[in-house]
């Protein structure tokens, strides 16, 4: 029995767990779908990437975030869903610590980072919604433009806030430390990637001016005030 906003529900282990892997199951089929379903769209109407990194680093840095960020959601659902719904012993050895909540407050912990999630997957429509055509791994497409709406009026590259939001998330559906693991290499990636980004758009005269103007008026990348 639990105590969840004063009241008595009967939750057992096996249904936490299963709403983690449908959350995570759901996470990955839209971002994965939204993914490809945009880039021929992008190809279309802007052209193909004209303009791509050419250091090593700059080639090697999306599939490292990528890899890092689906490793532990992919092998969470996994190893879950085929344990019964139950943890198995290695992976409740990296447990977050049980020592400052309740059980109570752990179940509704984790279920408020599942349905956070859910609200977070509207965010990622929008973002996509709004960049639309110039959707990219990284490079510039033959018909560039700034995209200054919906979310990028408020941080330069909100698709990277919502992965790095959601591996928080994750760390707290999981009652885990390792999606904090993928979240530093994650967080390392973007540090890397961001620039190269920027460099290249600002690399095509067509637009460079006005996406130095677009970094003076959104100076945050991923975080507002803070990065």
């Amino acid at each position: 029995m639990y105590y969840i906003a004063g009241l008595t529900i009967p939750i057992p282990p096996q249904a936490v767990e299963g709403l983690a892997v449908f959350t995570t199951l759901r996470f990955i089929q839209y971002s994965v779908s939204r993914a490809r379903a945009i880039a021929p769209i992008a190809k279309t109407e802007s052209g193909a990437i004209r303009t791509s990194a050419t250091t090593f680093i700059g080639r090697a840095v999306t599939p490292i975030h990528a890899v890092a960020s689906f490793i532990p959601p992919v092998a969470y659902v996994l190893c879950v869903a085929g344990n019964m719904f139950t943890q198995p012993a290695w992976m409740q050895r990296m447990s977050l610590s049980n020592d400052y909540f309740q059980q109570e407050t752990k179940v509704t912990l984790r279920i408020a980072a599942c349905v956070s999630t859910f609200v977070l997957l509207r965010f990622v429509g929008r973002a996509f919604t709004h960049l639309g055509n110039q959707w990219h791994a990284i490079g510039r497409r033959e018909k560039p433009r700034v995209v200054q709406t919906g979310p990028y009026a408020v941080v330069r590259h909100p698709l990277y806030t919502q992965m790095l939001v959601q591996q928080a998330l994750f760390t707290v559906m999981f009652w885990s430390y390792a999606p904090l693991v993928g979240l530093g290499i994650v967080s390392a990636a973007f540090a890397v990637k961001m620039p190269i980004e920027e460099d290249l758009i600002m690399g095509d005269p067509a637009i460079a001016a006005e996406y130095r103007a677009y970094m003076q008026r959104v100076p945050a990348r991923v975080i507002p005030f803070l990065w």
